[in-house]
């Protein structure tokens, strides 16, 4: 939160009240001619740029009435120009900015030359003086340039400044305030995320008796603060110190800043100190806050302080709508008696024990943001909290409560957007009847104890856009018809059984997380339809049959750029621009950091350990936004690996081990040019390793152990980094990293060629012995019988000497 925040505020007051429409007359022509001539300034700095696409509007055409160009805004009684902004999304060289362009505006009013890359500002006549030709000047902006110190005498010209934005810059040293001196009317001061250190020369603040908001936020100042000099500022309303090293004064206590709705005391890593203490972080909440009667934000998260979280902030300030005590060591969390009108609540991460208040809900019914995340309550979920009817978003993760969820808060709260309650330890069944849900978008109750099946409740949640129910207790089959709206579902570590279902309707879905279940049967090819898919994790199940060759239609980062999903969820919000910050000075509600801010981490296995990837809401941010995965390990899969899986060349983990996978590896995997785990484990592939590999430079991580492959290991690049434990159980690969040299397996694969030869020829020798005895035997015996059949002198002798034989042994017998 905090003045920081009102760059952005700045720009859309420059941008979009600078539209004067359904104007009677053409603008002046001097003016005309000098915003053509900063459409040339801006040109001669873009290279790229042509003419008609920067500020396109800007055009020489006479007729054109310059008072309808973009970003302009005219009197509409004297056609003069009253606002300019030069914003373009365009990557400009860094350039000075001449202020002599400037002069012609004699009436303008605001000016934005944010992110415009300037880097000085000159004037070769006027010099210092230049700004003081703008005497109606009331707004600038010069945030997210280049500019450093060297710009506060030509500041110090402009004294009908009311708001000056100088945030994000190369601002150094310690604050020049007295180059500001002049600047009376200034009512908005933000010199936030710069380069500014030193002590802070707190006796020069009263120069800018009407300041209103003063923003120091994130710079390097440390100061021994002197708090009776803002107690002097009687206009001061906001006060953002946050990331500043300072002392406070004793004697100067601030125990009277009653004017004072909006103080920034964060201290992020750096410390603020105590009057009793100058060496520690701030410990106790300081006791200036218990005379306050008109704040509407405290900020005190990020600091060091213990205890009891008192009543009097409440109660001291009936008109307090933020309270954000995030990140602290408090201990105890007391409910005041009283019915209080606060709106957002931050009280996570901190040490905070014992039951959660009962009467929560009814003390603090107004709430919209609520996050008590990373304490130790236990207890039942308070029933009261039905009565929160505006509660958006709330968060009571890593605690340890149980029970089960009150009807009243599941039949009351139809304003709920987020709703997180994961790391607890709820029980029953989770919305097994109708809810009043509405506009829920995400649900988060993952690691409870929720059992039985997905309910009733749950499918009729049409807007929810994420679901994590993941290691819970859970049963039965995935229905069919699931959410239409749904793009992350984690049912991860359940016991769901039955098959996946055809999600009918789901093609928004780029998270789909069913690993370590009971689910059977084949994987459908209705999955190969969803072309938003980034995470696919269908592994520790009972699937099989084949890998679908259509996995290639899944998009894991190609598709084409307007389908690709920015995973961006619209919570509406609208609660959280509290309507109570509405000043002269400021045309846009005040807004808090993370009112469109959510982070969600998504687990998923890969590199050998389960990692977890985080990405933001709106999630272009993060690991999460360019993790691309499909796990389809520990199943019953079959047959061969598709080549088409080669086509997702945006994968970084590929994991298909321990299944029953056989054939080759395909030679197209060596197109996964983003591939950083590779898992082809325990299956029963055979063949070479394609050498093609090699050229995969971002593998990290390269498994093939427990297969049938053969021949040599590829060597080269990331291969060189892999060691023997990725080829394990292939004896018949050789060369490093293992221990089997190639050429001592050739010789002993040739050696072991001979000896099956001659083993071949002795069997080929003994059997031409055996057939050509046979065939002799059969020679002799067929001749002797057809010399039996032949009636001639010899046969009749040889007969006679075969009678003569017989008798002669019977005669010896006898």
């Amino acid at each position: 939160m905090g003045i920081g925040s009102h760059g952005n505020v700045l720009t859309v007051l420059s941008v979009d009240h600078l539209f004067g429409r359904e104007l009677k007359s053409s603008c002046i022509e001097k003016e005309r001619k000098a915003l053509l001539e900063l459409k040339k300034f801006v040109m001669s700095r873009c290279e790229e740029c042509e003419y008609d696409s920067v500020l396109p509007t800007w055009t020489n055409d006479t007729k054109s009435d310059c008072c309808q160009w973009e970003n302009i805004k005219c009197n509409r009684t004297s056609r003069r120009l009253t606002g300019l902004s030069l914003y373009t999304s365009y990557y400009l060289e860094i350039s000075l900015l001449n202020l002599s362009l400037l002069h012609p505006f004699e009436e303008v009013r605001s000016l934005d030359l944010s992110n415009s890359r300037l880097n000085g500002l000159v004037d070769d006549v006027e010099g210092y003086k230049s700004l003081r030709r703008l005497r109606n000047l009331q707004i600038l902006n010069f945030s997210s340039n280049e500019f450093n110190n060297s710009i506060f005498p030509f500041l110090n010209a402009a004294t009908s400044l009311t708001t000056l934005s100088l945030r994000r810059n190369n601002m150094y040293g310690p604050i020049p305030l007295k180059e500001l001196k002049n600047l009376t009317n200034l009512e908005l001061l933000d010199l936030s995320g710069n380069r500014i250190d030193g002590s802070m020369p707190v006796r020069e603040f009263p120069y800018l008796k009407k300041l209103k908001a003063l923003d120091l936020s994130s710079n390097g100042i440390y100061s021994s603060m002197e708090w009776q000099v803002f107690c002097e500022m009687k206009n001061l309303q906001e006060l953002d110190l946050r990331g500043i090293n300072f002392v406070v004064s004793v004697a100067s206590s601030p125990s009277n800043i009653y004017h004072c709705q909006i103080i920034a005391l964060k201290a992020f890593s750096r410390s603020i100190h105590l009057p009793t203490s100058q060496s520690s972080s701030l410990e106790k909440i300081p006791n200036f806050l218990m005379y306050q009667k008109n704040l509407h934000v405290v900020d005190l998260s990020g600091n060091r302080i213990s205890g009891i979280i008192p009543t009097w902030l409440l109660e001291n300030n009936p008109e307090l709508e933020v309270l954000q005590l995030k990140n602290n060591s408090f201990t105890i969390f007391q409910m005041p008696t009283s019915v209080h009108n606060l709106q957002v609540l931050d009280f996570s991460e901190n040490n905070i024990g014992g039951l959660f208040p009962d009467n929560f809900g009814r003390v603090l019914p107004n709430l919209v943001h609520m996050n008590g995340s990373n304490n130790g309550f236990q207890g039942n979920f308070p029933s009261s909290m039905g009565e929160m009817y505006n509660i958006s978003f709330l968060d009571l993760s890593y605690n340890n409560l149980s029970g089960e969820l009150p009807q009243s808060f599941v039949s009351s709260c139809f304003s709920l957007s987020i709703l997180q309650l994961s790391h607890n330890k709820f029980s029953g069944h989770f919305l097994p009847r109708q809810t009043n849900f509405t506009s829920l978008i995400v649900l988060r109750i993952n690691n409870n104890l929720f059992t039985g099946k997905i309910g009733v409740g749950l499918l009729s949640l049409v807007d929810l856009c994420i679901l994590d129910m993941s290691n819970n207790f859970l049963e039965g089959p995935i229905p069919d018809t699931f959410l239409g709206s749904i793009q992350i579902l984690d049912l991860r570590n359940n016991k769901l059984s039955g098959n996946i279902p055809q999600f009918v309707d789901t093609q928004d879905i780029s998270f789909l997380l069913l690993r370590g279940n009971s689910l059977t049967g084949y994987i459908p090819s209705t999955l190969c339809e969803f072309s938003k898919m980034r995470l696919l994790d269908l592994s520790d199940n009972k699937l099989n049959g084949f890998i679908p060759s259509c996995f290639n239609n899944l998009s894991f980062g190609l598709a084409r750029k307007e389908e690709i999903t920015n995973y961006y969820v619209a919570v509406a919000l609208e609660s959280f621009y509290l309507g109570f910050y509405k000043s002269t000075f400021v045309v846009e509600n005040f807004r808090l950091d993370y009112s469109n801010y959510f982070e969600i981490d998504v687990k998923f296995a890969t590199k050998q350990r389960y990692d977890s990837y985080i990405g933001a809401f709106q999630f272009s941010e993060g690991t999460l936004n360019s993790m691309y995965g499909l796990d389809l390990s520990s199943n019953e899969l079959s047959g061969v690996i598709p080549a088409e899986l080669g086509d997702l060349f945006k994968l970084r983990a590929l994991n298909l081990s321990h299944n029953f996978l056989s054939s080759h590896i395909p030679d197209s995997f060596s197109k996964l040019q983003d591939i950083e785990s590779l898992d082809l484990s325990y299956n029963m592939l055979q063949g070479s390793i394609p050498h093609q590999l090699t050229n995969l430079t971002s593998l990290a991580v390269f498994n093939v152990s427990y297969n049938n492959l053969s021949g040599i290991i590829p060597q080269g690049k990331q291969f060189n980094t892999f060691d023997e434990n990725s080829y394990l159980g292939n004896p018949l690969l050789c060369g490093p990293p293992t221990d089997t040299s190639c050429e001592t397996k050739k010789n002993s694969e040739e050696n072991a060629n001979g000896g099956e030869e001659d083993d071949k020829e002795v069997a080929i020798d003994m059997l031409v012995f055996y057939w050509s005895t046979a065939a002799t035997y059969v020679t002799a015996l067929i001749g002797i019988l057809v010399l039996m059949c032949v009636d001639c002198s010899w046969r009749r002798a040889w007969l006679r000497l075969v009678d003569a034989f017989i008798a002669s042994a019977k005669s010896k017998l006898a």
